[in-house]
């Protein structure tokens, strides 16, 4: 039987940039992105051209930005999806290669983060687990210096982006995805967790805050109530546009009061589980 035809739209990397700019994206700002490809429709080009769009929509002066995790460089005994044999687990954590910024490839966050992890001229931070990728002239600025025992916090890209007044680009993803909420658990009593990673020297042990996607569709859900955030459509996603500032500060108070720190600790999630894991399209 053959296989019908798309239904669409049609998304174009012109679509994509008419649709950003009529969104109220502006040239020269800087937007930490969070796309999901599938969501748009039947997009000619793939991931390439939605990140010539962005880029089109952004401008020479613009920066774009995007997580390029990758959780999975992580301890195989907390992995659940799928787990692996325990007899396996000293020989995965003698074996694992250490992170490289240049060679590590981007994981659960899809293709479009990857794409814009490879592009020419793009930069990519440092910390082997949360890495961020940036095309732009403020690449540099966002993403130097991301300290490797601080994953989202305040020596991370995060808090570069939020001290930039730069906005948040949910395209087709949900606020599941939204890593700006993270910062907000740096700055509220939150426990701390032992992760387990290759490094450079051998198998590595760092002490870290711990964080959570847990709940960050219903604080979304909040936020969206009680801020201002920009709503609209590229092809057939659903788009918010919103300061990272603005979703850092409304969480810290949200966190405390609908995620209590017990139930961090009781649930301490590792890195390995649902934080890293996401749409494959996003």
């Amino acid at each position: 039987m053959p296989t019908p035809p798309p239904t669409g739209p049609l998304v174009t990397r012109d679509t994509v940039a008419a649709d950003l700019r009529e969104l109220g994206v502006r040239p020269g700002e800087t937007l930490l992105a969070h796309t999901s490809l599938s969501s748009l429709g039947w997009v000619c080009g793939g991931a390439v051209s939605l990140v010539q769009g962005l880029l089109d929509a952004l401008g020479p002066t613009g920066t774009l930005v995007v997580p390029t995790q990758s959780g999975d460089l992580s301890d195989p005994a907390h992995w659940g999806d799928p787990p692996v044999p325990r007899a396996w687990w000293d020989t995965i954590r003698a074996s694992m290669p250490s992170y490289d910024p240049l060679v590590t490839p981007s994981r659960g966050v899809g293709v479009v983060p990857e794409t814009v992890r490879t592009w020419p001229g793009a930069l990519r931070s440092a910390h082997p687990q949360t890495s961020f990728a940036a095309i732009g002239p403020r690449a540099g600025e966002i993403l130097d210096g991301h300290a490797t025992d601080c994953r989202l916090g305040e020596r991370s890209p995060l808090a570069r982006l939020e001290g930039l007044h730069a906005r948040v680009l949910l395209l087709g993803a949900g606020y599941g995805t939204c890593t700006s909420f993270h910062l907000a658990e740096y700055r509220i009593a939150s426990p701390l967790v032992e992760l387990g990673r290759p490094g450079p020297a051998g198998w590595e042990t760092v002490t870290e805050v711990s964080i959570s996607s847990d709940r960050f569709d219903e604080l979304g859900h909040d936020f969206e109530r009680d801020r201002t955030v920009v709503r609209g459509k590229v092809g057939a996603a659903d788009v918010r546009l919103f300061p990272v500032g603005d979703a850092v500060a409304y969480a810290e108070r949200w966190l405390p009061l609908h995620r209590p720190r017990e139930e961090e600790i009781q649930h301490p999630p590792p890195l390995s589980t649902s934080f890293e894991r996401g749409d494959p399209h996003l």
